[in-house]
């Protein structure tokens, strides 16, 4: 089992951004799937998960109307769209991931598989 992101860089105030996480070794749709992110001396936060079966996404205060999470299960990979982009948005972003039976949605439990991050800064 391994996730392994991508898309991260430099971006501009206002500008977006796709972050990608190709799963293997399991399919996407029949686990729990989540988004994190963890700035500099900052606590780890929850930005959006996504229920095995697809009929509903969390997403913090702090990215609602701004990030949509989309999942491709012919492509077992699930996505980050950041739109409208903040400085603080700036953190490492995770994709992270647990089976069915597991919910990791809003805190529930701690995901079992993690990717490696990938850097997403926000500057002008």
């Amino acid at each position: 089992v391994q996730l392994v992101e991508s898309g991260g860089g430099l971006v501009q105030p206002g500008e977006s951004l796709r972050l990608s996480c190709v799963a293997s070794g399991f399919t996407v749709s029949d686990y729990y799937m989540a988004w994190f992110r963890q700035a500099p001396g900052k606590a780890r936060e929850e930005v959006s998960c996504i229920i095995w079966h697809g009929g509903y996404t969390y997403y913090s205060d702090s990215v609602k109307g701004r990030f949509i999470m989309s999942r491709d299960n012919a492509k077992n990979t699930l996505y980050l769209h950041m739109n409208k982009v903040k400085p603080e948005d700036t953190a490492m972003y995770y994709c992270a991931a647990s089976p069915r039976g597991s919910d990791i949605c809003q805190g529930r439990r701690e995901p079992r598989t993690w990717g490696q991050g990938t850097q997403v800064t926000v500057s002008s």
